[in-house]
């Protein structure tokens, strides 16, 4: 029986993906001047790695990418144990 045959029963199990872009330390001031539409400069752009995480787990990596007005994650790895 193969791996895709062996899991098809976990198939519609619903799971948290977590991919964190950045983490960026501001004042209470800053935080509390945020209005709807406020944009937080990051330190990460377009092409730099990522981890990807289900639950605590790293699971893959992937790099950001921009999709006409969209951002998104490009899986790049697997983070297969041996």
């Amino acid at each position: 029986m193969s791996v895709s045959e062996q899991i098809a029963p976990l198939e519609d199990v619903v799971l948290d993906v977590e991919v964190e872009l950045d983490r960026k330390t501001m004042t209470m001031r800053a935080v509390l001047e945020l209005e709807k539409g406020s944009v937080i400069r990051m330190n990460r752009s377009a092409g730099e790695n990522i981890d990807i995480r289900v639950g605590e787990a790293l699971v893959a990596f992937g790099e950001i990418v921009i999709i006409e007005d969209t951002m998104g994650v490009r899986i790049t790895d697997f983070n297969v144990e041996e």
